[in-house]
């Protein structure tokens, strides 16, 4: 996109839609973005905590923040579609989309849909509620979609494994005992990095651009019910790692800042632009990702 044609950007007024957003860094950012103004719409997996975190955003600015609540499981398919609907049926526009939601998963479980939840919760749903939206994102003229990847997609030193899409030797009693799921989880991360590059690459001239971050080792209640180990491991982890608020920094930054309207594409860290491990920036892999994820989401719930 040429820079000079575009106008001053601000998130005040616009209507974002951020999955994740009744924790951690999701949260944080849920409340500085209320804060500047926006239009909310927060996605959560239940009514009650969905609306307890819209009540607080409401307080938050003494009851002038617009916060609509939606409903989803993101691990299945059907709700996302459903989800999807609902967004397009209650809101006329979307200035921004916000992916945010991650998870882990230290066993292998398969979805409804026959999809590894690591995978499904932290690429296919963000893939599937992007693409479901995309032409009413479109109809904003200059809008933005944002995707919270991690460091952790370093860990796939060897790219995404297209061959074991279900990850059945992430798994396996070997692998398992050397992290399999650590490494699982950066295939994801880098799932997401392609995903954007990919995404930025089709919207090209559209007006609306597509960029990803980092937000840091953050202090979160994220991998809380994987064990406890897991529950172990993350509290060790939480004594070098960095508040939600500070986390969520990079996150507001891309869907606020004026300066950096116009860039697409791109990898973020503490409000700069980084360059991604070298898998990360293949543009066969996300062109191949591309289609691999549209035949992962292509028949589950249509018709519905």
């Amino acid at each position: 996109m040429d820079k000079t044609n575009h106008k001053a950007w601000s998130v005040q007024g616009k209507y974002v839609i951020i999955t994740g957003a009744t924790s951690g860094i999701g949260l944080a950012a849920a409340r500085e973005l209320a804060a500047r103004g926006a239009h909310l719409g927060i996605v959560a997996r239940s009514q009650a905590k969905g609306n307890e975190t819209a009540e607080q955003l409401r307080a938050l600015t003494g009851g002038n923040t617009n916060v609509e609540v939606f409903l989803a499981d993101l691990s299945d398919q059907r709700s996302i579609r459903r989800l999807a609907s609902e967004i397009l049926a209650r809101c006329p526009r979307i200035d921004m989309l916000i992916n945010n939601a991650g998870a882990m998963f230290v066993k292998r479980i398969l979805t409804k849909d026959g999809m590894e939840k690591t995978w499904a919760v932290n690429h296919l749903a963000p893939f599937l509620l992007t693409t479901l939206l995309l032409d009413r994102i479109k109809m904003s003229g200059e809008a933005r979609i944002i995707t919270t990847s991690s460091h952790g997609h370093k860990m796939a030193k060897k790219g995404i494994a297209f061959d074991d899409l279900t990850a059945k030797k992430r798994y396996s009693f070997l692998q398992a005992l050397m992290g399999g799921a650590n490494f699982r989880y950066g295939e994801t991360k880098l799932a997401n990095i392609l995903f954007t590059t990919e995404l930025a690459r089709l919207l090209e001239g559209t007006g609306v651009v597509a960029n990803c971050l980092d937000p840091g080792l953050v202090a979160t209640n994220f991998n809380q019910d994987n064990g406890m180990l897991a529950r172990m491991t993350m509290a060790v982890m939480k004594r070098f790692s960095q508040t939600p608020e500070k986390g969520a920094e990079t996150l507001v930054w891309l869907a606020d800042s004026n300066e950096i309207s116009g860039e697409s594409g791109r990898y973020y860290v503490d409000m700069k632009e980084a360059i991604p491990a070298a898998p990360a920036r293949s543009q066969e892999a996300a062109r191949k990702l591309w289609e691999v994820s549209e035949r992962q989401t292509r028949n589950s719930g249509i018709g519905e």
